[in-house]
């Protein structure tokens, strides 16, 4: 094969931001991309950075939050998924949303027009493929059995799987507004961001118990199935107690029933904005495996969704990772064949933004030794060092597991110097934006190196 000097398999989220930042750096770069000709049991359509869970990068708190902290990161490293994100936004309270559709065809515009980047539609199958190059193994969580094959007899069975699940989404003109009611928990950003089903006690307990007897899609003899605790199915949730769905995506807290303000509901279920005109609402939380009549028939039971129409019902697809810390260089490259990098989900890591993080990454290292640039790897109090640790980590590597960015991953942080010079202890409710500001005065003079 002639060979330009990258080739991305995948157009994901970690595909795409590492192709971009290859792209702007000079190096001309090829996408293959199986979509159209071929879907993956979770894609609809054929747009570059398909969301295919939520359409919610988590909270946009740069100062108390990770995954806040991890957004003002990527924008100051000039991530293009950042920058799209930021774009095509919707009202979500704290969280940073995105009109969906209009997300994924932004950065696959920015792609396609791209002077150095072009696309190849197939489906790349086996490792054998690229012995002549230089590639960058982006294919998600989601990729393809004979891939997944290839990398499994190359990696002498060096990988886990686990099972992710999709909330469903309503048309917003199916909900009965006499009932539900605009309002964002403790009223953070725009009223309009969320809207909120109540239940009362009883009403809760009967779609508990719903929720439990309702027919769920079964795997296969040879299947076990391991969830993320970060992306549970709503009635696996429900399964570890008939009350945890009250600390969980039903809470009740820091909500007021416009309708009956005297009243305070026992549960709620918010539905967030899911594209640009509003037409749209993401059921938060709800991700599910119960078989599509029985979501309708469940779902419809909380107050104010008697009569949802469903423009998209929930799903539940396999989602594969390799034992990275294991199997890659500290610049991602697998070590069997250098000429070859991973990046996104299949690392390990978990989440739409971590995903970009370690594409950016991949996508980073390549380009400087394509360049023969050194390479600036950052600071481990950022997190991004944090991410890359993360699949650098063979403490407990028989139980590795995917993570999102969290505090956990950070260095611990005890003391911090004051304007003054002085040290001043941190106290356990400060130290989150302790982390923060340390992160964002270390990424600084990184993003002036790279």
């Amino acid at each position: 094969m002639s060979c330009p000097n990258i080739h991305i398999v995948g157009a994901g989220l970690a595909g795409s931001e590492a192709a971009w930042q290859l792209a702007e750096r000079g190096i001309k770069v090829v996408i293959h991309e199986m979509r159209p000709k071929k879907y993956s049991p979770a894609h609809k359509t054929p747009y570059c950075a398909e969301l295919v869970c939520s359409n919610s990068l988590r909270s946009d708190d740069c100062s108390n939050s990770a995954v806040g902290l991890l957004h003002q990161e990527m924008r100051m490293a000039r991530s293009l998924i950042m920058k799209c994100a930021d774009e095509t936004k919707v009202p979500a309270g704290g969280a940073l949303a995105v009109d969906r559709d209009g997300f994924a065809k932004l950065i696959s515009q920015c792609l396609q027009s791209h002077p150095n980047i072009s696309f190849v539609c197939e489906e790349i199958t086996s490792l054998s493929q690229m012995i002549e190059g230089r590639w960058i193994i982006a294919s998600g969580p989601l990729t393809s059995p004979a891939l997944i094959a290839s990398i499994l007899d190359a990696t002498d069975q060096q990988y886990l799987n686990f099972y992710d699940a999709i909330a469903p989404v309503i048309y917003k003109d199916s909900i009965d507004f006499d009932k539900a009611w605009y309002q964002s928990r403790y009223d953070k950003g725009d009223k309009f961001d969320y809207i909120n089903c109540p239940l009362d006690k009883e009403q809760y307990y009967a779609f508990v118990d719903e929720l439990l007897k309702g027919k769920k899609v079964e795997f296969h003899d040879f299947e076990k199935a391991e969830y993320f605790d970060g992306c549970l199915p709503i009635e696996v949730m429900a399964e570890r107690g008939e009350d945890t769905l009250l600390f969980g995506p039903m809470k009740p807290v820091g909500l007021t029933n416009s309708h009956h303000p005297n009243i305070k509901p026992y549960a709620v279920v918010q539905l967030r904005q899911d594209n640009k005109e509003d037409t749209l609402r993401n059921m938060v939380g709800f991700q599910t495996k119960l078989k599509y009549d029985e979501q309708k028939r469940i779902f419809r039971m909380i107050p104010g969704l008697e009569n949802a129409e469903f423009a998209r019902l929930g799903g539940i697809h396999k989602n594969t990772f390799i034992k990275s810390p294991l199997l890659l260089d500290k610049c991602l490259r697998f070590k069997k064949m250098p000429n070859v990098s991973f990046a996104g989900q299949i690392t390990g890591c978990e989440g739409y933004v971590e995903s970009a993080a370690i594409g950016w990454l991949a996508g980073y290292f390549a380009a400087c030794e394509i360049c023969n640039h050194q390479i600036y790897f950052p600071p481990e109090t950022t997190a991004f060092g944090a991410m890359l640790g993360h699949l650098q980590d063979i403490t407990n590597i028989e139980n590795y597991q995917p993570m999102n960015i969290n505090f956990g991953l950070f260095p611990t942080i005890s003391v911090e110097t004051t304007a003054t010079g002085k040290l001043r202890k941190i106290k356990g409710a400060e130290r989150k934006a302790a982390y923060c500001r340390r992160a964002l005065a270390d990424i600084a003079p990184w993003v002036k190196l790279i």
